[in-house]
C-alpha cells in the first residue's frame, strides 16, 4: 500500500509544460482501497490537495503548497460484449493514448479519431477530450469516482456527467468534490469511420486508401497531429490552450464579411463556432517568442514553453493574446487548461 509522503518533491516531469516546481508533499495511490484509505486519513485536514492525472492539462504558476496525489490505476478490461457493441472498462491511471491504440489493435470503433492526445483515462471525462469531429461523451457509458469528503464509490451515467464542449460536472458543479478511478465506454464492433473532420480525408485520398478502417484514420490522425503538433517530451506545453470559441450567428456574419477567409463550424441554437487557432494567427501570434515561453510555429492554439521560464510567463503571454483576439474581432478566448497557483 502507498503510504509514504514525499516531501519537497519535484513536479517538473509531471507535468507537460515542465516548469520547475514542487509539492510540499507528493504520493502515489496504486488502487481504489488505497486511495478510499488515503482519503480517509486525510478527513478533517485542511491543507489544498491535488489529485494528479498525466499532468497534460495543467500549468503551475508556483510551488504547490500542499499535497499532490498521481493516479496510479492500471488495467483494462472487456466487461461486456455482443454482436454489435463492447463495453471495455479502463482503469483512471491508464495512458489514454495506449488505451486508443489498444482498442484499434481490437477493432473496437469510437476512439480512433482521439489518437495521439495526451494525459490520463481519468482526466478524459472532466475535459470531455475531442478532436477530429469526435467527443469522448460519444462513448462514455460510465464514470467511476471517490468522494474527495467520504471515500463512497459512486457511478455516473453518461447523462449524470452533464458533458458539454470541454466541459463536464466535474468541472462545473462537481469541480474538486471527486476522484475519478475508471471509466467504462462503449464502443462499436462493426463501424463507418468518421473521416469528415479536418484533414483526416485529405491523408487518407493522399495515401490511395478509399475505404479505410479505424486504424487507417488512427494513423492519419497521428500523421496530422506530429505534423503540427510539438512532442511535450521535447518543447514543454499543453496541448490546445485555448477552447474555440462559440458565438451568436449574427456575430459569425458580421465578421465573415469583414474576413471572408475565415473558418466555421455550425454547433446548432444559433450559434457557430471559430477556430481559436486561425483568430490567434490573424493576431499576428503565431511563431512569436516572449521570454522563455510563445505561440508555436505551426499551431497557433498552442502556448511553448522553451526552457527555463516560470508559469507566470504563460499566463503574461495568454491574457496579451485574449486581449489581442478580443481588441481585433470582438471575440474572448477562454482557456482549457488549468490554472493551478496564484494568477498575477
Amino acid at each position: 500500500m502507498s503510504s509514504s509522503f514525499l516531501t519537497h518533491h519535484s513536479l517538473t516531469s509531471l507535468h507537460t509544460f515542465g516548469f520547475a516546481v514542487k509539492s510540499a508533499q507528493y504520493t502515489e495511490v496504486f488502487s481504489v482501497a488505497e486511495a478510499q484509505a488515503l482519503i480517509r486519513s486525510l478527513s478533517g485536514q485542511t491543507h489544498p490537495i491535488l489529485w494528479l492525472g498525466g499532468g497534460s492539462n495543467v500549468l503551475f504558476t508556483e510551488d504547490y503548497p500542499g499535497l499532490v496525489v498521481r493516479n496510479r490505476l492500471y488495467g483494462v478490461e472487456v466487461i461486456h460484449k455482443n454482436e454489435d457493441y463492447v463495453w471495455i472498462k479502463s482503469q483512471g491511471g491508464e495512458n489514454w493514448h495506449q488505451l486508443v491504440l489498444y482498442c484499434v489493435a481490437n477493432g473496437f470503433a469510437g476512439l480512433e479519431n482521439l489518437a495521439l492526445i495526451p494525459g490520463t483515462v481519468g482526466a478524459a471525462p472532466m475535459q470531455n477530450i475531442g478532436a477530429y469531429g469526435v467527443e469522448i461523451k460519444d462513448v462514455v457509458e460510465s464514470v467511476e469516482a471517490l468522494s474527495l469528503a467520504t471515500g463512497e464509490l459512486t457511478t455516473f451515467s453518461q447523462a449524470e456527467c452533464q458533458f458539454g464542449y470541454r466541459d463536464s460536472i466535474f468541472k462545473q458543479s462537481a469541480k474538486g468534490l471527486y476522484f475519478i478511478t475508471a471509466v467504462t465506454f462503449k464502443l462499436a464492433r462493426h463501424s463507418e469511420p468518421n473521416t469528415s473532420y479536418g484533414a483526416i480525408q485529405e491523408v487518407l485520398t493522399e495515401k490511395g486508401i478509399s475505404r479505410p478502417s479505424i486504424q487507417d484514420v488512427a494513423e492519419a490522425v497521428m500523421s496530422i497531429r506530429r505534423s503540427k503538433l510539438p512532442d511535450p517530451a521535447e518543447l514543454g506545453n499543453a496541448g490546445s490552450f485555448f477552447k474555440n470559441p462559440e458565438i451568436e450567428e449574427g456575430q459569425f456574419h458580421a465578421l465573415k464579411e469583414k474576413y471572408p477567409t475565415l473558418p466555421s463550424y455550425p454547433v446548432g441554437a444559433g450559434r457557430v463556432k471559430i477556430p481559436a487557432g486561425w483568430l490567434i494567427e490573424q493576431a499576428g501570434w503565431k511563431g512569436k517568442r516572449v521570454g522563455h515561453v510563445g505561440v508555436h510555429v505551426r499551431q497557433a492554439l498552442v502556448l511553448v514553453h522553451y526552457g527555463g521560464g516560470h508559469g507566470h510567463e504563460i499566463v503574461a503571454l495568454s491574457k496579451q493574446i485574449q486581449t489581442d483576439v478580443e481588441a481585433k474581432f470582438g471575440v474572448k478566448l477562454h482557456p482549457e487548461v488549468n490554472f493551478i497557483g496564484t494568477i498575477v
